[in-house]
């Protein structure tokens, strides 16, 4: 059997539906969660049966150098300037985590994606660090397609 190493994390890119984003340098994939319900009927044993709740899906956060696109930023002005999210707003997130060969070897697909928090870069006249952007967008599932 061939040996399989696992992925590393630093191998990845995104496609987000209509928005054309170079790199990024770093993204955070929330977790998901499917809520018990406890119930029990007084004429059962004294334990309690679990029932499947909602199914929560944690924000994704993204963060890139700042550069001259604005894409990402524009998406949030959509959200801040009330365009309704039927009209374009939700969209689909593809991360793909790529091994040594530049391969797609994992992929997940984020749906009903729409920017929550845009925060822009902090300056410091004094530092010598790249400017980083940073999104974080809300979803509504979460789920690995290879």
């Amino acid at each position: 059997m061939a040996r399989q190493d696992p992925l590393r994390n630093f191998r990845f890119r995104l496609e987000i539906d209509g928005i054309v984003q170079a790199g990024f340098s770093e993204v955070t994939i929330g977790d998901s969660s499917v809520e018990p319900i406890e119930y029990r009927e007084g004429n059962e044993l004294t334990t309690v049966r679990k029932l499947k709740g909602l199914a929560k899906y944690a924000n994704i956060t993204l963060k890139w150098g700042l550069t001259d696109s604005h894409d990402l930023a524009d998406w949030h002005k959509q959200v801040v300037d009330d365009v309704p999210l039927v009209d374009g707003v939700r969209r689909t997130v593809l991360i793909h985590v790529m091994n040594e060969a530049g391969q797609d070897k994992a992929s997940f697909e984020i749906v009903n994606a729409w920017p929550t928090k845009y925060d822009p870069t902090d300056l410091n006249g004094k530092g010598n660090e790249v400017a980083i952007e940073t999104l974080e967008i809300v979803n509504e599932g979460i789920r690995r397609i290879l």
